[in-house]
């Protein structure tokens, strides 16, 4: 069974708005686990993040689709993308307690380029001169964000590094299942491996939220997790990655929005030189591959 829907400019516009709510809600859910990690610890959070998301979402589908939230096509897939969740959030939670949002989230936009990277390397998909030179910049904008050696540099920053790595396979993993597999049964599955997986570790480390004001910021973090995956797969349906990609960028106008309202920090001038150049790579690549590939 096909869960994507035809190609038409409604359908694109339902899935540019699904985009923006995807990119307000990862915003948030950095915010709030930015906050989190202060005091908590790491996996603790990212447990946290998970359970509620599972146990929300669990119970806003359950009366709508009842056993059709536990069925799948593609269970290994699930697996593998729910494994890899867990992973890359963990990553980036652990940076977040180093590092400002805008610099994290600088550093995610590289994920295009990665892609078209990986797609040379493990796709063997032909790349002409101009991607490649996209692909060069693009990577000089990330040094730029890194600045290796300067007095704005911190270790930490390879963490977003590694998570921008395993984003763009857990980007390519969401397109294939979107064309099988329900989008809430996709999110609600990683959400439950996540949850799964990381239980030992956080009950192991386990510190009880003090104050009604933590409790309600990791609810936070479980309901922006759970609807900006809902959205982002739901996306998927209405428009294709060539359609949605650019607008994945306006995330950085909202972290850099939270870091400054909650942390007051502000991104210095090599953050925001940087993500500039990341980001105009970004998009000339997702242009050029809209342009081959038009759907």
């Amino acid at each position: 069974m096909s869960y994507r829907l035809n190609n038409t400019a409604r359908n694109r516009q339902i899935g540019i708005a699904l985009m923006v709510i995807t990119t307000l809600m990862f915003a948030a859910l950095d915010a709030s686990a930015k906050w989190l990690v202060q005091t908590l610890p790491v996996l603790q959070v990212v447990w946290l993040r998970f359970l509620v998301h599972t146990i929300l979402t669990t119970a806003m589908f359950i009366p709508s689709m009842g056993a059709g939230l536990l069925v799948v096509s593609r269970p290994r897939m699930q697996l593998a993308r729910g494994l890899m969740l867990a992973v890359m959030t963990g990553i980036n939670f652990w940076a977040l307690q180093y590092l400002q949002l805008a610099e994290t989230g600088a550093v995610q936009f590289s994920v295009p380029i990665l892609i078209a990277l990986f797609s040379a390397w493990w796709l063997k998909e032909r790349l002409d001169a101009r991607r490649w030179i996209a692909i060069c910049i693009g990577f000089l904008g990330v040094l730029v964000i890194i600045r290796p050696g300067g007095n704005g540099f911190h270790p930490a920053i390879f963490l977003s590094l590694l998570n921008a790595v395993f984003y763009a396979g857990f980007n390519l993993m969401t397109r294939r299942l979107a064309s099988s597999d329900n989008p809430v049964v996709t999110q609600l599955a990683s959400a439950a491996v996540a949850t799964c997986v990381l239980a030992p570790f956080a009950l192991w480390q386990w510190q009880t939220p003090q104050g009604w004001q933590t409790w309600l910021i990791i609810g936070a973090t479980g309901l922006c997790g759970g609807l900006g995956h809902i959205a982002a797969a739901q996306a998927h349906r209405y428009a294709s990655a060539a359609v949605l990609g650019p607008f994945l960028y306006q995330q950085i106008i909202y972290m850099t929005f939270w870091g400054w309202l909650i942390f007051g920090q502000v991104p210095d001038q090599a953050v925001a030189l940087g993500a500039c150049v990341v980001v105009m790579s970004g998009l000339y690549l997702l242009w050029r591959e809209f342009r081959q590939h038009p759907e």
